[in-house]
């Protein structure tokens, strides 16, 4: 999400949340803040995958849309989704309707529930990645942020040997900063002043 900050509302934001109130919310509510409910954890890993060829704003703007048709990111529900299912789901224009990711979020719905199964929760797994503690950044512009690091590389390998698909490094880098496995909001940015 590159560029320079600027200030909305009198105040100073990371720049790619800047124009639209949709991005300006998720940027001041959600981005950076650690997530450990499986149920949010399921449904970014989800958005981020619909992302990748795409804007973060196009999948922002369909959230609602995918939240009525992934059954609100049930992991359980949608693991049961069969092919009548992902049928109706490619028809669907509140979504990308696009076979491979809404198949790939079936598949992912399911590699999901069984690493939760093995490790108590899918929220004390994927926080191993970066010991428990979310890794601080505090660059002076999000253009500056990388897109892939060491720990979104080992993420995108466990996930992908457990099964998981649409697991890139760089999807998992945009999912760690969005579950707030990673903090990246610049140094000017208000979020970055916020307590802990």
């Amino acid at each position: 999400m590159p560029g320079r900050m600027r200030q909305v509302a009198d105040k100073p934001r990371c720049s790619w949340a800047a124009g639209d109130p949709e991005m300006v919310e998720y940027h001041d509510k959600e981005w950076g803040t650690p997530v450990h409910d499986d149920r949010v954890l399921f449904e970014f890993l989800i958005l981020e995958g619909a992302q990748a060829g795409l804007s973060w704003s196009t999948i922002l703007h369909k959230r609602d849309a995918y939240r009525r048709a992934f059954a609100r990111f049930d992991p359980r529900r949608v693991a049961r989704f069969d092919a009548t299912k992902i049928r109706s789901l490619i028809k669907d224009p509140g979504i990308v309707r696009n076979r491979l990711k809404i198949a790939g979020a079936v598949r992912n719905a399911r590699a999901f529930l069984a690493i939760a199964k093995e490790h108590g929760s899918f929220d004390k797994w994927v926080w191993k990645f970066v010991d428990g503690k979310p890794i601080v950044r505090r660059g002076k512009r999000n253009v500056d942020n990388p897109s892939t690091t060491a720990e979104s590389d080992a993420l995108s390998k466990a996930l992908k040997d457990a099964g998981f698909t649409f697991v890139g490094s760089t999807i998992c880098y945009a999912f760690m900063q969005a579950v707030g496995l990673v903090d990246d909001h610049i140094a000017t940015c208000f979020r970055a002043k916020r307590r802990r």
